[in-house]
């Protein structure tokens, strides 16, 4: 029997889609899945027909795969990854390799990496982006770890990643769990991506009255542009114009407004801490889903808590257009915060990214595929030390000629009572970065006043430190 050329394990639906997905591109695949009606059942319907070779124990598993080998490990991550690793670990030679395509935590694949990597296994950390239909037709992989890990991976997963005017949505990441990390972050542009969207529905469905056909009507043009053309803008639009067969009427007003998360975005968040880069947009966007999640307390709230507001009693076109601005402006921010993130992490961390081939790879493939990614990978290219997108010129220009209707938005938003803590975040943190002199001296003032924790002075030199002993040097 001919051995394979890649295998598979766990097939919940990203992996049956990643297994077709390779077997499509005339790579021969082994599968397994720990429960075998599982494996069985994916046998008999979607791998019919298909160069597929079912194992129903790993043991079995390994032996129909072609030295060295190639596993892609595709189930829940933490404990199981790991459970995973250490069963196949003793079945496995010098030279395989083990490819994690979950959405691990990006310290539990430098660790994996470390322990494996010391064996003579090779281990590499891939996000894959692009849902169930992107590992079937072709997602964005960012795949960490050794170079030669990846050039033994490479003729695979260039066949297998989305395709694009520039080439295949793949390339080396970098070392460790630099793959898992960008993933992450990837992710967390994406909640700040989808905030962002929900507000804009929010201000034209509550301050305008919307109907969700009009609503289809304009994202569906919005997706037309360079500005908002993407694959969320997209989704959304269709969104709006699906009937649920049960109540003959749009699915949407039925859904719970209670969002869900799997903690990819929490992490985005705990990192920039830790890293000391700030990124409000994508903290408002979890912290919305964390309120949302508050169902009972807010609609007993609701009864209670009443708001001065004042209706919108402006021109409706020229809101749509000037919520259309808002939106574009605070998407280029939660990019530029996702890029500063992936810069800083780089510098700390060692993994000497590319930001111009991260922004590349997620051009087609991926959940935050958008056609302004072309602007950001160019920004990029020309200048790689850009500390921050929004100084890129194209960007300045685009948010200085929008800005007014950005705030105008914002205005509109607070007096109607509308929580939009996304363009919030969003026009702060613009504001914030365009201001040479914030009120933080205030604030180092008072900690040197509580806690003798000292000060810098902008007549001297950075880096000199000064302490005041504030209570006997008041003046009367």
């Amino acid at each position: 029997m001919t051995k394979r050329t890649f295998g598979v394990i766990g097939l919940a639906v990203m992996g049956e889609n990643l297994a077709l997905n390779v077997e499509s591109r005339g790579f021969p695949i082994a599968v397994y899945n720990r429960t075998e009606s599982k494996t069985k059942a994916f046998m008999e319907t979607r791998a019919q027909g298909k160069d597929v070779k079912a194992a129903y124990s790993l043991e079995e598993f390994v032996k129909l795969l072609e030295p060295p080998r190639k596993v892609l490990v595709m189930v829940k991550a933490g404990k199981p990854v790991d459970a995973v690793i250490q069963q196949l670990k003793p079945l496995l030679e010098k030279g395989d390799m083990i490819i994690d395509g979950g959405n691990s935590l990006y310290d539990d694949t430098e660790r994996r990496t470390q322990e494996l990597e010391a064996t003579g296994l090779g281990f590499v950390g891939m996000g894959v982006s692009g849902g169930e239909e992107g590992a079937l037709k072709g997602p964005s992989l960012m795949p960490g770890g050794t170079e030669a890990a990846y050039k033994e991976l490479e003729p695979i997963l260039t066949k297998i990643a989305a395709q694009v005017d520039d080439g295949p949505c793949v390339t080396f990441i970098g070392p460790g769990g630099a793959g898992h990390y960008v993933k992450m972050v990837h992710n967390g542009i994406e909640y700040g991506d989808m905030q962002l969207i929900a507000e804009a529905y929010d201000l034209l469905k509550s301050c305008l009255g919307l109907s969700n056909q009009e609503l289809h009507e304009i994202f569906a043009e919005w997706n037309t542009t360079d500005e908002l053309n993407s694959f969320l803008i997209e989704i959304t639009a269709d969104i709006f114009k699906y009937v649920d067969k049960e109540s003959n009427t749009h699915l949407l007003d039925f859904i719970l407004d209670a969002a869900g998360q799997k903690g990819t975005g929490r992490w985005t968040v705990v990192s920039a801490l830790e890293l000391g880069v700030a990124i409000p947009t994508i903290f408002a966007a979890v912290n919305a889903r964390i309120m949302s999640s508050y169902k009972e307390e807010r609609v007993a709230a609701a009864k209670e808590i009443t708001a001065t507001t004042t209706p919108f009693t402006g021109d409706k076109k020229e809101f749509i257009n000037k919520v259309k601005d808002a939106l574009y402006c605070s998407k280029m921010c939660s990019y530029a915060q996702g890029m500063a993130l992936l810069r800083k992490a780089s510098e700390e961390k060692g993994y000497n990214l590319n930001l111009a081939e991260d922004a590349r790879i997620w051009k087609g493939g991926c959940i935050i595929q958008a056609g302004f990614l072309d602007k950001i990978k160019n920004a990029f290219t020309e200048n790689p030390n850009l500390p921050n997108l929004l100084l890129a010129p194209e960007f300045k220009q685009s948010i200085l000629d929008r800005q007014q209707a950005w705030r105008d938005v914002l205005v509109v938003a607070n007096s109607t009572g509308i929580a939009v803590p996304a363009f919030s975040a969003s026009l702060d943190y613009f504001d914030s970065y365009r201001r040479d002199r914030l009120p933080q001296n205030l604030t180092q003032a008072q900690r040197d006043y509580f806690g003798a924790h000292t000060y810098e002075r902008v007549d001297k030199p950075r880096g000199e430190s000064f302490h005041t002993e504030w209570v006997r040097n008041l003046s009367p």
